[in-house]
């Protein structure tokens, strides 16, 4: 194997434990049929989604990050007083403020770590990961808690078919501590924004610029609003993109890895990526079809969906890659440790 690390004076990085949590109530393609003008073999032929998870009346973004965050210490062996800091990516936060890292903290007893939210829709988690991840490596911390978690179903509109069909709700979590002798962890990444695609993809009011009031309301402007065609054609082009660059610049080949994670927001953009990296399907971990795109949570329910399986062990060269509204893209190559 090719790869070439940088050198590197402070510690590096890695995921010690994940935990990952959906809520038990499925919403399936048949019950979509019931809501809106569509139907199964439609939706699964153009996402790959069969059904998705969805919360009940009152559980919110936090309930399920707290319920993720848990599992993931507990397989880690650790207590949730001992997490320094928590970084939660997330566009369905509990309210505007306080950031739901706060009631995340509360609600675990995590009585010694600070913490907060992070927006960058569905790169939301490779983002905070990156975050996460410097601060190991300046040793400002030694157990970051990281958290992708949304509750997609509380801004879609089910009389839209266009976006109905492709989210659930989910949350994920993993520890990050510092590397011990011998191991890698962490290797790089690459973040890439482009506000010029901010109107294709976004919940255009309930912000500064379009409060809430009864015209937003009626006008069904605190939900999900997607360019579908413009958000595809990027995203097709922009993850594979960012995630040959990372490749290259560490002098690994797609058949390399021992597996990919890619966001889950549509199987015709996971494999398109995956053809254009070379690598094929049997390792490309994709889940869709179970849990639709949650947004933050998809890349950390992937991952363990990938242990699940058996599809990944220690040692394996991992690469992440993700797309979101905004536009955010994201790609991460890393040493799996676990």
């Amino acid at each position: 194997m090719s790869l070439t690390l940088k050198p590197r004076t402070t510690a590096r990085a890695k995921i010690s434990a994940v935990g990952t949590y959906v809520p038990p109530r499925l919403l399936t393609n048949a019950d979509l049929e019931k809501l809106v003008a569509t139907n199964d073999e439609w939706i699964t032929e153009r996402t790959g989604i069969r059904e998705r998870h969805i919360v009940d009346k009152g559980v919110a973004t936090s309930d399920l990050a707290v319920e993720a965050a848990r599992i993931c210490l507990a397989n880690a062996g650790v207590d949730a007083k001992d997490v320094e800091a928590i970084i939660l990516a997330t566009v369905t936060p509990d309210m505007l403020f306080p950031a739901t890292a706060c009631i995340v903290q509360d609600k675990l007893g995590a009585t010694g770590a600070w913490g907060f939210d992070l927006s960058a829709a569905c790169s939301g988690f490779p983002y905070a990961l990156q975050v996460g991840a410097k601060f190991i490596e300046s040793g400002a911390h030694k157990k970051v808690l990281v958290i992708g978690s949304d509750v997609m179903s509380s801004i879609i509109d089910y009389t839209d078919r266009t976006t109905c069909i492709l989210f659930g709700d989910g949350a994920g979590a993993v520890l990050l501590e510092p590397c011990e002798e011998g191991e890698i962890g962490l290797i790089d990444y690459l973040h890439e924004i482009d506000g010029s695609g901010a109107a294709a993809l976004n919940m255009p009011a309930g912000g500064s610029r379009l409060p809430a009031s009864h015209a937003t309301v009626d006008a069904r402007q605190h939900f999900v609003h997607q360019d579908g065609g413009a958000v595809y054609k990027t995203a097709v082009r922009k993850m594979a993109e960012l995630a040959e660059i990372v490749l290259q610049r560490n002098d690994v080949k797609g058949e390399e890895l021992g597996c990919f994670i890619p966001h889950q927001a549509n199987k015709r953009i996971i494999m398109s990526t995956a053809e254009r990296l070379g690598m094929a399907e049997d390792r490309v971990i994709i889940n869709i079809d179970r849990y639709g795109n949650t947004t933050a949570g998809t890349i950390p329910l992937a991952m363990n969906t990938a242990m699940q399986e058996n599809r990944i062990k220690k040692g394996d060269l991992v690469l992440l890659a993700s797309f979101g509204g905004g536009y955010t893209v994201a790609s991460t190559l890393l040493r799996w440790e676990i």
